[in-house]
């Protein structure tokens, strides 16, 4: 069996060789404005281009202390809105010249340190958060160590962080289905109890009640589909007579209309009346046409990494907020 070469990446020297020029010539021509004549220039670029000779930014970033890698950590981020948001956020870091690494972990206090201490091993620049509940020791380790710290969809008292509109959102949504005469109200959420789904629920709740609608609370183990057709059965399995149903995400909602559609002999939206919250692309599909609140991943993104740039720039500047508040897209499944 042959063996097995070693991948060997092209070098300075190699470069420097072909140009006829010295290694330190080399380096200077790639370091940012760094003094190197002209006529160099063009020959060590010209020799670059032809071998394919690209900087080795990771030894940079050893020799530097730092890198260019910023961590976006979360927790099963191929699930609805967080999966659009990670992609977002990828596209502008590599458009500012960032290297995003995603770090798919859990929500304990372990899964966390132990992908944060990965990232400051790594000497990333900066970590966005999109889900779980930071400790304490997270943001102390942050500090200790001046990596900038990015959270989005909760607020850290000590962190820079991004937060969507949920409870102008959800009171919107009681209150549009309450005016359109629905008044028999349900709202489903789950039982992970992140911010974002409680605050929803809670809003949504005593927007309903203040009102004078009865409102029920449904919940499944988890934010997504599987969690709608659990929250689904359990509600309408109980004879309750909920006419409208808000919904903590749309990953939920799907579930919940599949529930009322084929196991029940109801209609949407003329029996039951339901809102999501995301606007994820699926929420357009002809099987759903959902009327949800619109989360723009990618203004969220963009919020999320200003946030970073300016902690950057004055690492000792109070912790910045941002707050996102969601438009609501009307289909099919609720017309106020």
């Amino acid at each position: 069996m042959p063996k097995k070469e070693r991948m060997r990446f092209v070098s300075a020297e190699q470069v420097a060789q072909l140009a006829g020029v010295s290694r330190s010539a080399v380096s200077r021509t790639f370091t940012p404005g760094a003094s190197v004549a002209p006529a160099t220039r063009e020959k060590v670029l010209r020799a670059a281009e032809e071998l394919g000779y690209h900087v080795n930014d990771l030894a940079r970033g050893v020799l530097a202390n730092q890198s260019r890698l910023v961590g976006i950590v979360a927790t099963r981020p191929e699930v609805g809105f967080r999966a659009h948001l990670a992609a977002a956020l990828a596209k502008l870091l590599i458009r500012r010249g960032s290297i995003p690494i995603l770090v798919n972990t859990g929500e304990t206090e372990e899964e966390l340190l132990a992908a944060q201490k990965m990232l400051i091993g790594h000497r990333a620049e900066a970590i966005i958060i999109l889900s779980g509940s930071p400790p304490a020791s997270f943001l102390e380790l942050a500090q200790r160590n001046g990596q900038p710290l990015v959270v989005i969809g909760r607020s850290e008292p000590d962190a820079d962080h991004v937060r969507a509109g949920n409870s102008e959102a959800s009171h919107k949504a009681a209150t549009a289905l309450y005016e359109s005469g629905r008044r028999r109200l349900a709202v489903i959420g789950s039982n992970t109890g992140t911010p974002a789904i409680v605050e929803r629920e809670s809003a949504f709740l005593s927007t309903a009640e203040a009102l004078g609608a009865s409102v029920v609370v449904a919940r499944g183990d988890d934010s997504d589909y599987d969690g709608g057709v659990t929250a689904g059965r359990a509600l309408f399995s109980n004879k309750i007579k909920a006419d409208a149903v808000f919904c903590a995400n749309d990953q939920i909602a799907f579930g919940l209309m599949d529930v009322v559609r084929l196991e029940t002999q109801l209609r949407v939206p003329e029996d039951v009346a339901v809102i999501g919250f995301d606007d994820v692309p699926e929420s357009a599909w002809l099987s759903y046409r959902l009327t949800t609140f619109r989360q723009d991943p990618l203004v969220m993104a963009q919020r999320a990494v200003e946030l970073m740039e300016r902690r950057l720039d004055n690492p000792d500047a109070p912790a910045g907020s941002e707050r996102v508040i969601p438009e609501l897209v009307i289909r099919q499944s609720f017309r106020p």
